[in-house]
């Protein structure tokens, strides 16, 4: 199958297959793993011009839901939190896509920033299993801590700070940090192709304290919401730029979005077959070898 904003042709099933093994792994952690998929369509598909951070996207907006949707029905969606991410990542979304269309077009350069955030991504995941290990080793956590079937509770919301209850824990959160930090991924992320989901869920762990199990719910909804801002933008700023390929693939995203939306449910069904640090190690391993081979080709 030919696919023509991207250049490229490759049997239907390859980025299907892809997105869905991705996804099927990604989703266990809460994200959705428009972070793997980009190297992947750049390295293995050959899909270099501006317009793959636009289907990385297109990606998010089909795959996300799925995943949403399990949170939710957990009672996991923080919504203030999931509000508070979303505004403030949007502003970010759009300056990231100008950025990414006027000052990075060239695949080297691009490449060279793309390196860069896996490599952040790895080497923070790495830091945060062997933060979790070491608590785990200080202190066993009792039966009814576990996350499964535990539930978020806002307690108060205002301009200045957010507080809610989960597993009988009250937590506090500056909303002008939180405001401060969206700003930079959604940044990022306009860049890369990516919600920011991936960049975002570390963050609030480490420096604001946060539960993973908390806010993935979140992180992954204001990821849906900034990925179909994105790809309105690359695609209402497609025809200013009549020489440059800038708007989705929309054949093939719809393709890695079927597979997503699949590898998201089969990854909520299983999650809880799988220890989730043998799934971290393995996530960082493949970004920190990515990572390299991209600095590696572009420097």
């Amino acid at each position: 199958m030919y696919f023509p904003t991207a250049g490229i042709e490759c049997s239907p099933l390859v980025p299907f297959a892809a997105a869905l093994g991705v996804s099927f792994f990604t989703s266990m952690g809460g994200v959705s793993g428009a972070f793997l998929l980009l190297p992947f369509q750049m390295s293995v598909l050959g899909y270099t011009n501006p317009s793959v951070s636009a289907t990385n996207q297109f990606f998010n907006v089909l795959a996300c839901p799925a995943g949403v949707w399990r949170y939710w029905r957990e009672g996991r969606l923080l919504w203030p939190l999931t509000l508070m991410v979303a505004l403030g990542t949007l502003p970010g979304v759009f300056a990231g896509t100008l950025i990414r269309i006027n000052l990075l077009p060239d695949p080297r350069h691009f490449k060279i920033f793309a390196g860069l955030v896996l490599l952040y991504v790895a080497l923070k995941m790495l830091r945060d299993i062997t933060r979790r290990r070491q608590a785990n080793i200080a202190s066993i956590a009792p039966r009814r801590d576990r996350p499964h079937g535990s539930a978020c509770r806002v307690l108060s919301w205002n301009s200045r700070l957010l507080t809610f209850c989960f597993q009988e824990q009250e937590y506090r959160i500056a909303c002008r940090g939180i405001a401060l930090l969206s700003l930079v991924v959604g940044l990022v992320g306009g860049v890369y192709g990516i919600g920011g989901g991936a960049i975002m869920a570390p963050f609030l762990v480490s420096f604001f304290g946060l539960p993973v199990h908390a806010v993935a719910g979140a992180s992954l909804f204001a990821t849906l919401l900034t990925s179909v801002a994105g790809v309105v933008f690359y695609s209402l700023l497609a025809p200013l730029y009549s020489g440059l390929a800038v708007a989705p693939d929309w054949r093939l995203g719809l393709l890695l979005g079927l597979g997503g939306m699949a590898g998201m449910y089969l990854g909520a069904r299983c999650q809880k077959h799988v220890p989730g640090t043998v799934l971290k190690y393995a996530l960082a391993g493949i970004l920190l070898f990515t990572a390299a081979r991209y600095l590696g080709q572009a420097l």
